[in-house]
C-alpha cells in the first residue's frame, strides 16, 4: 500500500490536501480489498494478489482526484475505477501468453463448431471429448474468455460514465444511461441475471455465485460470460 501512499505525499499538492487524500485513501481501502478477492478468482493467477491491489489503489487515488470528496455516489464510482485500473494493467502487460492465446482461439472455435453439430449448447463433458482438453485445461480457458469478456463489458461501462461526467449530463439524460443498462440486463434469461446481479451488486465472486447457484465454477463462467457479450453488444 505504500506505493499509493507516496502519490498521495507526492502530487496531492499542500500538506492539508495530502492528508485529506491519505483520509479518503484508508477509508476506502476495504473496498479495493473487495475488488481485488472478487477479480482474483477468474483471472486465473495472471496477476500477483499484491500487485493487483497497488494498481487497485492508484485506480482508487486517480477516482479521488477525479471526482472530489466522497459523497453516497462516490462507492460505486471508485469501484469501477479500481477494477478497470486493474483490468488496464493486465492487458498492458499482455497477460496471456501468444501460445494460450492461441489455444484460447482454437478452444472457442472449437465449442462453436460443437454447438453447430448439435444443434444447442454442448455439455461440459461433450467439450472436453471434443476438444481432448483436461478439465483444468478448460477451466483456464474459461477464466481467460471471461476475463477478456469482463474486461470488455468494464470498458463499456467506464466509457459511458465517463462520457457522461464530461457531458455534465442532466438527471434527465443520466436517467436514460441507467435505463439503457437495465433494459440490457432484461435482455437476458432469469440465470443470467442472477449470475448479472450477484456479480455486480453484490460482488460476489464466480466460485460464490457458483455455491449459491449449485453449478460448477466453470458454468457460471460460461453463463457471465454470455450474459456480458449480450450486454455489451446492446449497450454499444
Amino acid at each position: 500500500m505504500q506505493t499509493a501512499y507516496a502519490e498521495v505525499e507526492c502530487a496531492a499538492g499542500t500538506p492539508s490536501a495530502a492528508a485529506d487524500e491519505q483520509k479518503f485513501l484508508l477509508a476506502y481501502v476495504p473496498l479495493v480489498q473487495r475488488v481485488v478477492s472478487q477479480l482474483s478468482s477468474q483471472l486465473g493467477g495472471a496477476m500477483d494478489r499484491e500487485d493487483m491491489q497497488q494498481v487497485g489503489l492508484l485506480g482508487l487515488l486517480t477516482a479521488l482526484r477525479r471526482y472530489g470528496e466522497p459523497d453516497g455516489r462516490f462507492a460505486s464510482y471508485a469501484t469501477m475505477r479500481v477494477r478497470g485500473a486493474i483490468l488496464d494493467e493486465l492487458r498492458r502487460q499482455d497477460w496471456r501468453p501468444r501460445a494460450v492465446r492461441q489455444e484460447s482461439h482454437r478452444a472457442r472455435d472449437g465449442v462453436r463448431k460443437l454447438t453447430r453439430q448439435l444443434g444447442r449448447a454442448p455439455t461440459h463433458a461433450e467439450i472436453l471429448k471434443a476438444l481432448g482438453l483436461t478439465a483444468e485445461e478448460y477451466r483456464d480457458y474459461e477464466l481467460a474468455e471471461n476475463a477478456e469478456q469482463l474486461a470488455n463489458f468494464d470498458d463499456v461501462l467506464h466509457n459511458m460514465s465517463e462520457t457522461s461526467a464530461a457531458r455534465c449530463e442532466s438527471p434527465e439524460a443520466q436517467f436514460l444511461t441507467r435505463r439503457g443498462i437495465e433494459q440490457a440486463l432484461q435482455t437476458l434469461d432469469e440465470r443470467e441475471q442472477r449470475v448479472v446481479q450477484l456479480y455486480y451488486e453484490y460482488e460476489l465472486s464466480l466460485k460464490e455465485i457458483a455455491a449459491v447457484l449449485d453449478l460448477t465454477e466453470a458454468r457460471i463462467c460460461q453463463i457471465n460470460k454470455g450474459a456480458l457479450k449480450k450486454m455489451k453488444d446492446l449497450l454499444q
